[in-house]
């Protein structure tokens, strides 16, 4: 199906995309934790919306 030059293509290519991805996210950090902070709270409401209007539709049914 794929040559083996494609495959180490995209072995090579996973790996350094997957360092590339660490190293920025590490290098933003600070910025994260200042701009980004008390998001689980968001996260945690969109959730809890999303299964209230869930378990509302399947009870009306």
């Amino acid at each position: 199906m794929f040559s083996e030059g494609q495959l180490i293509f995209a072995a090579f290519f996973i790996i350094a995309f997957i360092i590339l991805m660490i190293w920025s996210y590490q290098k933003d950090l600070k910025i994260h934790k200042k701009y980004y902070k008390n998001t689980f709270i968001i996260i945690i409401a969109i959730f809890l919306i999303i299964a209230i209007f869930t378990l509302i539709t399947f009870s009306l049914h």
